[in-house]
């Protein structure tokens, strides 16, 4: 069955904040699980998603979505905006729950152990392989799947999805705030 009516701009930001955001909680569990060689609960909620990559995938894809055929801009762009993206997410983090999430300060050029530049040229090359590859392929599996979903129920996934991430934000910081 094809839809011809759509979901709104937002609705699919929100979709595409919400499948970033649940990789990069994965890439965060993996990262650990190879460097740790154990499963540690990464990120700030409760439910399997890190609202950092989320949000710098919304920050790619609202604003660097023109940078396509501009690889060493977007990967001098990108590097220099998620490193201050990074440093100020850490900083309000620490100061709001006194937790440090990630702590860089062994690594070669670090700032105040909130970044480095290892990781900052991750966010550049990342950068690159988000717009280029990453994104076009997602948009298309998202389309596709959108497709073959009646309009009001993608509509209620997407609501429900808000209050869930509303309600995981909420628990988690309450719990943050009493614990610490």
């Amino acid at each position: 069955m094809e839809n011809k009516k759509s979901i709104t701009k937002f609705q699919k930001i929100v979709i595409y904040y919400m499948i970033y955001a649940f990789i990069g909680w994965v890439a965060e569990e993996l990262y650990c699980i190879i460097s740790t060689h154990e499963f540690v609960k990464r990120g700030f909620l409760f439910g399997p998603i890190c609202p950092i990559y989320g949000y710098g995938a919304l920050i790619l894809i609202l604003c660097f979505k023109d940078y396509k055929k501009k690889p060493v801009k977007l990967f001098f762009l990108s590097a220099i905006i998620f490193s201050v993206f990074e440093y100020i997410t850490d900083f309000f983090l620490q100061a709001l729950f006194g937790i440090k999430w990630w702590d860089y300060t062994g690594y070669f050029l670090n700032l105040n152990g909130r970044i480095t530049l290892s990781f900052s040229l991750v966010w550049g090359f990342g950068s690159l392989i988000f717009i280029k590859l990453l994104h076009p392929f997602i948009t298309k599996i998202v389309e596709k799947v959108l497709s073959k979903i009646p309009i009001k129920v993608q509509s209620i996934f997407v609501n429900t999805v808000i209050v869930l991430n509303i309600l995981d934000t909420l628990a988690s910081s309450v719990v943050y705030l009493c614990i610490f």
